[in-house]
Formats: C-alpha cells, sequence, structure tokens
C-alpha cells in the first residue's frame, strides 16, 4: 500500500512515454499527408511542431510546477492528462500542418504530466531515494519509448491516424483511474502561496539560479536537453536518408533504444549510483553521450548504429541524477516550482534545439552543398563537451561539501 502511490505516477508516465512515442516513427508520412515535399522539408516542419510543444510548455511549465506547490498534485496532474487526451483527437483528425501545429500548442499546455509527476516522486521519497526514483521514472519512459514506437509503427500499417486514437483512449483512462486512485501527497501545511510572480517563466528560473549551489546542475541539465534533442528530433529523418528504414523499422529501432534506456535507467543506474557514487556516474553517462554523438556523426552502417545506440542508451544516466542533485538542494516547499524550472528549461531547450537541428539537417542533405547527414549529431557532440568542464567543477564542489561535513 506504502508504494502505490509511486507506482500509479510510473504507470502515468509509461502512459505518457507510449504516447509521445507511438508518434514518432510515423512523422515523415504525417509531414507527407499534410504537404511536406520531401524528407528534408518534412524535418523542418516536424521541428517547428516540437518547438511549438517545447514553447507552450516552457511559458506555462513554471507556472504549472508552482500551481502544484499551492493546490496540490492531483488536480494538476489528472488536467494535464485530459488536455493530453484531447491533443490526440486533434492531431488523429488534422488535415492540415496548422491544425496539427494547434494541437502541439495544447499538449504543451499540458506538459506538466511529467513536472507535477516528478515533485509528487519528490514529495514521497527521501533525498537518499530520490535518484535511484528519478532514474526509475525515466526506466518508465524507456519502457513506454520500447510499446510506444512499436506500437505506432504497426498500428500506422492500418491507418496513418490510428496511433493517434489509441494514445487518446490510453489518456482518457488514466485520468479516470486517477480520480479514484490517486492520493493527494502535498499536504495543506505543506504548500506556498500562488502569486503573480509564478506566471512569469524567466522570474521562475532566475530565482532558481539564485539559490546557492543550483545554478550548475541546471546549467549542465539544460545544455545537455539541447543535444540530446537531436534524437527524438531527427531520428526518423536520419535513418530514411541514410538507411532508407520504412516506418516500421524506425519503430523497432526506437523500441529497442527504449529496452537498453529502460535497463540502463531502471536497473544498472542504482547499482552504479551505490558502487561509485552520483557524480562518476554522471561523468559516465556525459562521456558516453559524447562518443555516441559523435559516433553518429560519422556511421553509415548497421553495426555502427547497434554500437553507437548503446551509448546513447548510457547517456540517459545524466538526466535522472541532474534532476536529483537539484531536488536536493531545496526545501520541500519548493520542490514543485524546482521541477517545474528543470521542465521550462528542458523545454526552452527544446525549443529552440528543433530549429537548430533540423536547419542543420536541411542544410547538409538537401542544399547541394557537403553532404553530411549525420551533421546534428557533430554539433550535439560539441554542446557536450562544452559542459564536461562544468560536470567537472560540480564533482568538486560535492567533494568539498562531503569533506566539510
Amino acid at each position: 500500500m506504502k508504494n502505490r502511490p509511486f507506482l500509479f505516477i510510473l504507470a502515468t508516465l509509461l502512459i505518457d512515454a507510449i504516447g509521445i512515442g507511438i508518434v514518432f516513427p510515423i512523422m515523415p508520412d504525417l509531414m507527407a499527408r499534410v504537404g511536406a515535399a520531401s524528407n528534408a522539408e518534412g524535418s523542418l516542419w516536424a521541428g517547428l511542431l516540437m518547438s511549438a510543444y517545447a514553447g507552450a510548455m516552457f511559458l506555462f511549465g513554471p507556472a504549472i510546477g508552482s500551481l502544484s506547490d499551492a493546490i496540490g498534485r492531483k488536480p494538476v496532474l489528472l488536467a494535464a492528462l485530459g488536455l493530453l487526451a484531447i491533443d490526440y483527437v486533434v492531431m488523429a483528425l488534422a488535415g492540415s500542418f496548422w491544425l496539427l501545429l494547434v494541437g502541439r500548442l495544447v499538449a504543451g499546455m499540458a506538459g506538466s504530466t511529467y513536472i507535477t509527476a516528478t515533485a509528487y516522486i519528490a514529495d514521497i521519497s527521501t533525498a537518499e531515494e530520490r535518484s535511484a526514483r528519478f532514474g526509475l521514472i525515466g526506466a518508465a519512459f524507456g519502457i513506454g519509448f520500447v510499446l510506444g514506437p512499436a506500437l505506432g509503427g504497426v498500428a500506422a500499417t492500418i491507418h496513418l491516424s490510428a496511433p493517434f486514437w489509441i494514445a487518446a483512449a490510453m489518456s482518457a483512462a488514466n485520468v479516470a483511474f486517477g480520480l479514484f486512485v490517486l492520493p493527494e501527497s502535498l499536504p495543506a501545511d505543506r504548500r506556498r502561496r500562488f502569486g503573480r510572480r509564478e506566471l512569469n517563466p524567466f522570474a521562475q528560473i532566475l530565482d532558481a539560479f539564485r539559490i546557492p549551489n543550483l545554478g550548475i546542475p541546471l546549467l549542465i541539465l539544460f545544455v545537455f536537453e539541447f543535444a540530446n534533442m537531436v534524437y527524438p528530433t531527427l531520428w526518423a529523418f536520419w535513418t530514411r536518408e541514410v538507411f532508407a528504414w520504412s516506418t516500421a523499422m524506425i519503430g523497432m529501432s526506437l523500441a529497442a533504444y527504449g529496452i537498453m534506456l529502460a535497463g540502463v535507467q531502471g536497473g544498472l543506474m542504482p547499482l552504479l549510483v551505490r558502487w561509485l557514487g552520483e557524480f562518476r556516474v554522471l561523468v559516465i553517462g556525459l562521456l558516453a553521450a559524447l562518443v555516441g554523438m559523435i559516433g553518429f556523426g560519422f556511421t553509415t552502417t548497421l553495426v555502427g548504429l547497434a554500437v553507437f545506440i548503446v551509448l546513447a542508451a548510457l547517456s540517459d544516466l545524466a538526466p535522472p541524477l541532474l534532476t536529483a542533485m537539484s531536488a536536493n538542494r531545496v526545501d520541500e516547499r519548493r520542490q514543485g516550482m524546482v521541477q517545474g524550472v528543470i521542465a521550462s528549461l528542458a523545454s526552452f531547450a527544446s525549443v529552440v534545439a528543433p530549429l537548430v537541428l533540423t536547419f542543420v539537417f536541411e542544410f547538409f542533405t538537401d542544399d547541394g552543398g557537403a553532404y553530411v547527414p549525420g551533421a546534428p549529431f557533430l554539433l550535439s557532440a560539441l554542446l557536450i563537451l562544452a559542459i564536461l568542464p562544468f560536470a567537472l567543477r560540480l564533482g568538486r564542489r560535492e567533494q568539498t561539501a562531503r569533506s566539510g561535513t
């Protein structure tokens, strides 16, 4: 009974990840349906959709996190899930790019699913439990990315809109389930007032960076999320360009990645943290990201893809560790605010990254210049390289803090 709320949150995030992953394999075909003239042009349109989603989440994310600090996690979480169900219906019916864009904006407003869920986990977990539990959140997403892309690739063979109807039904069913099962995690005496300042995402981010020792993990997380956007933004288009993969094959490759992600975050990460400590495991994740992105930048073989996708999965050790490090630097009354800021920083990265990365992809595949379809991965590798010194500085601070105590 004690773990039932935690298990429900994992189930919620699993369904959310299925709904997200179910769309990835069909993006090239979906863009063609609404008028994209080529694979490269379709990648640009898809990047714009992802930026619209992230932009809405950036604007609303901190406010949603702080709102859950004021009125509780349950109502905010269920409202977000309901908006996601509506978004999937809009996308199933959309026959134009602009209607898809409206749907993505609605979904971005509902991006509080992850924000509120992570704040909920912070509420019911001790500081020592948070790294492992945030890792299990990543594992739930990993399993969702196993089921989602595979289901999307298969369902799209029936009809291109079928994956959206499946995602809408799952989200709606989860809302009904949560109404009866999910208890509130934030008691009234631990809530804080919601004011007009909470509506300003930039003010919330500045407040978070003013909290002692919180700025470096937030900066690393922001740049990592920017670089890591290369995978959801371009995987379907890059594999179609380099390997001429079908929608079903793209879905299967994403499912394979999801299996590895679940194993890394749900099984390997708790063991590594116990053996090596959070900082060393963070460095392992960042180095895996660097080598993997360089590899994808140059590989044109299936053997190379198989090797570097393992490193891509290992790189996902970094986000839950950085999230836990950030959560452990604030008191219980600010968990929603900090999780909202984390989500907002990731969203801001997701606004800019798809536009930049898809532009680079189109430039190096469709503009008559040098043909380097892996160029976006090489750009992402440079960003990872840039944050490694900050990670080392974070490690020195952790060591100094421990020796001081």
